[in-house]
């Protein structure tokens, strides 16, 4: 049984991952249509947010028409993990990555970030018992290899910029963890409404405090489209990440989740570079086999972490 589930949630994110690769490729065009960071952030995170209450709406409505059972209540610890997870997953690393990104340079800002993987394994041992064991941490330095590779950095000084987008790395590795455990008793829906709804209002009370809201509203037709077309590729990643890691551990998801990186620089080398160099190349070849390993690992060891006493009944009477 709780082979099948990691498979399941494997699975998931493996579809995560190329979700991820192809919306990371689309956005680059999203930032040249609606030129403000913050606003097009803010812009997609608000689209994205309010399709995923529309959906719990609809299905409270879809349930209440067909006499079904309506979606179980959320406790008070629950609804503070909900709260907390829109500061430090839907809101707050949003507005440090693209600070930092704008003082440092693109692949080291890149790279700092593809190092969440290791974050989170280092974080989901202490605080969920997800065991790491050998073969899993041979799997993260490939996967260190390969990250590098993919982005390759020069040496240089850290600076404000680098220490903003760790930051930001980290509050996502640390939302990947805060998932993964008040997914136990809520359902996977109503954590990807909350996370994004709940940080677009976070988002949108910057934009008023940095005079960003006109630029805001007066996005035109065409720039919305840029905003709805990746927002769907947004709410796609948000949907299947969160119900990997409701049936997977968080390193296992974060692990294969960096096969999006190759999926990226693959769409970059076929339709705007041309060119894919052997590091390219050999990067992804490790970033494949340490997400193998890592799963493979996983179900060797049967190291999935069983729900909390009275989850599953939580988990089906929630969704």
């Amino acid at each position: 049984m709780r082979s099948a589930e990691a498979s399941r949630g494997a699975l998931l994110a493996l579809g995560t991952a190329v979700v991820s690769g192809v919306a990371v490729f689309v956005s680059k065009f999203g930032t040249q249509a609606v030129p403000d960071p913050f606003v097009y952030t803010t812009a997609r995170n608000l689209y994205v947010g309010v399709l995923l209450v529309g959906l719990l709406a609809l299905l409270a409505l879809t349930r209440r028409r067909g006499g079904g059972r309506p979606a179980g209540r959320i406790g008070r610890a629950d609804a503070a993990r909900l709260a907390l997870i829109a500061v430090v997953g839907g809101s707050v690393p949003f507005l440090l990555f693209f600070w930092g990104l704008s003082l440092t340079p693109a692949p080291v800002a890149g790279f700092i970030q593809k190092t969440q993987f290791l974050w989170v394994a280092l974080l989901a041992g202490p605080l969920l018992g997800e065991a790491l064991g050998r073969w899993q941490a041979l799997a993260l330095v490939a996967l260190l290899a390969g990250t590098l590779l993919q982005s390759p950095v020069t040496a240089r000084s850290p600076g404000a910029g680098e220490a903003l987008v760790l930051a930001a790395t980290l509050l996502w590795s640390v939302e990947t963890v805060l998932v993964r455990r008040t997914l136990r008793t809520v359902d996977p829906l109503s954590g990807a409404a909350a996370r994004m709804a709940g940080g677009a209002v976070v988002l949108l009370g910057f934009l008023a405090v940095s005079g960003r809201l006109p630029v805001l509203a007066g996005l035109t037709p065409a720039q919305w489209g840029w905003v709805a077309g990746p927002g769907l590729l947004l709410l796609a990643y948000v949907l299947t990440w969160y119900h990997a890691l409701r049936r997977a551990p968080g390193a296992v998801v974060a692990g294969v989740l960096t096969l999006g990186a190759p999926i990226t620089a693959l769409l970059d080398a076929v339709f705007v570079t041309h060119r894919w160099s052997p590091g390219q190349a050999l990067g992804g070849a490790l970033l494949a086999a340490g997400a193998a390993v890592v799963v493979l690992a996983l179900w060797r060891a049967a190291a999935v972490a069983p729900p909390a006493p009275g989850a599953r009944k939580e988990y089906a009477r929630a969704g």
